[in-house]
């Protein structure tokens, strides 16, 4: 294949080339393979390498198609899965030192309808912590490929710098309070926190489940779309699951977004969003205008803070209850700033989150009737490009920062909208920006849509950093 074309290529256009058998699964997963060997240790974006059970998926996979039981989009193409993913009989480490040496005995949800729609999985991707915190020196921190002296940021960040890089062609993360859509926006590539319940959590490590969403990453929005069709709706083992809707994605169709109303939320435009990134959004909302959308001003006074307070609330006492039996008896195995943290979470009273709960409910009911005549809404995926590296680790008080990177992602985790970042410029830097869209409760697929369309009309999830150019 040729080589330029490869770096451009995504998940569909590979399956394409699979389907009509220009190319062959074994062949694929060789050659992302070869760019695992030559990347990952500059990158550390993985964990584990599962290259023997990956080739041999890839036979299996090339054997099923050459009789012509060719099962879709996915079937072998190889992706990766974040570290908190329960994989039968390979170590699941949650980028922890107390989980370290854990093999499963089964796979995650997410996982086994990836086996069944045909997907290979290559690897293991780094992640933060327990998700939660930032990385256990075990594992380091993952290198972000457009400028290695700077983060991915956010726990699902080997996902999110494998898949910028064509070591795999997607991944899925987990997205809490941003964790999908930060690292997504800091690589320029596209990431969906689903509507809540869209996808099982079930064998997915968890930080907060009522408000953990699991999600794909893609090289573009319908890659992501592909990845999501694969392992959307019920599972019994996971009680929050719902069935896939389409909401009212049926009112626009192509290239165009005729009938829809987006909002520029004003009250996510404002200081510390930088001068660039704001530019870019408003350009990227007249673009999706010039798709016939109607773009109008939002704003939801006061929404930032009370989200942000109960969300708060709510993932502490959870954290602190995912942890019980672990911390504090096993406490040495923690960071000391992750035991600072659950220490902290230990003291949340239950009159705390209970209030939390009762908050959540009604902001989902308030931003639910704002958008009554607002089908979509726009705004930064982050206030701010990638950080550098070393900002990862809190040698001294970054409140600031992570309280803004929290306030752009997580009150869409607390009200359970679906919420997409893709990339929608670059700035001074040369470091991608990220542009959120965020739909309905349930209107997963009209989010998607607005996505495709902006990418029908823009390049910036076409461009490939540096890094990868000539592997």
């Amino acid at each position: 294949m040729d080589g330029v074309r490869w770096e451009i290529e995504g998940l569909l256009e590979t399956a394409g080339r699979i389907r009509r058998r220009e190319v062959s699964p074994v062949e694929v997963v060789e050659r992302a393979l070869r760019r695992v060997k030559s990347l990952n240790t500059t990158l550390n974006a993985y964990i584990t390498v599962m290259a023997d059970a990956a080739l041999a998926d890839a036979a299996r996979a090339e054997g099923e198609i050459l009789d012509g039981a060719y099962r879709g989009p996915l079937h072998g193409i190889p992706l990766s899965i974040k570290d908190i993913y329960w994989t039968k009989d390979v170590r699941t480490t949650s980028g922890s030192r107390v989980l370290s040496s854990f093999v499963p005995d089964e796979d995650a949800t997410v996982v086994t309808r990836l086996r069944e729609a045909g997907a290979v999985i290559l690897a293991k991707a780094n992640t933060y912590q327990f998700a939660s915190s930032p990385p256990h020196a075990d594992f380091g921190g993952t290198r972000n490929p457009w400028d290695l002296e700077r983060t991915t940021r956010g726990s699902s960040c080997g996902s999110a710098a494998s898949v910028a890089t064509g070591l795999d062609f997607g991944s899925f993360g987990s997205d809490t309070g941003g964790s999908i859509r930060v690292p997504a926006s800091f690589t320029g590539i596209a990431g969906l926190k689903p509507s809540y319940g869209l996808v099982s959590r079930h064998r997915m490590q968890a930080v907060s489940w009522t408000l953990d969403h699991a999600g794909p990453m893609g090289r573009s929005v319908a890659d992501v779309s592909a990845l999501l069709d694969a392992v959307a709706g019920p599972d019994s083992n996971d009680p929050a699951t719902i069935s896939a809707t389409t909401g009212n994605g049926s009112i626009a169709t192509g290239d165009r977004l005729d009938g829809v109303t987006i909002g520029v939320f004003r009250d996510f435009m404002a200081d510390p969003v930088t001068p660039a990134i704001a530019a870019a959004v408003e350009a990227a909302a007249a673009s999706l205008g010039e798709a016939s959308a109607t773009v109008r001003e939002f704003s939801l006074p006061g929404f930032v803070d009370e989200t942000l307070a109960a969300h708060g609330s709510i993932m502490w006492a959870e954290l602190a209850h995912v942890h019980r039996e672990w911390f504090p008896a096993r406490a040495a195995e923690y960071t000391a700033f992750s035991q600072e943290r659950l220490a902290a979470a230990r003291q949340v009273t239950a009159v705390d989150y209970l209030h939390g709960l009762e908050e959540r409910r009604r902001l989902q009911a308030r931003i639910a009737e704002a958008m009554e005549d607002v089908d979509l809404l726009v705004l930064p995926a982050s206030p701010m490009v990638a950080t550098l590296h070393e900002d990862l680790y809190p040698d001294e008080d970054r409140t600031a920062e992570l309280t803004a990177l929290g306030g752009w992602n997580s009150p869409f985790n607390l009200t359970g909208q679906p919420a997409l970042s893709i990339p929608c410029g670059f700035s001074a830097e040369g470091l991608p920006i990220g542009l959120q869209i965020v739909g309905r409760l349930g209107e997963d697929r009209l989010v998607l849509h607005a996505g495709k369309v902006y990418q029908s009309r823009s390049v910036w999830h076409l461009r490939r950093p540096q890094l990868v150019i000539g592997q």
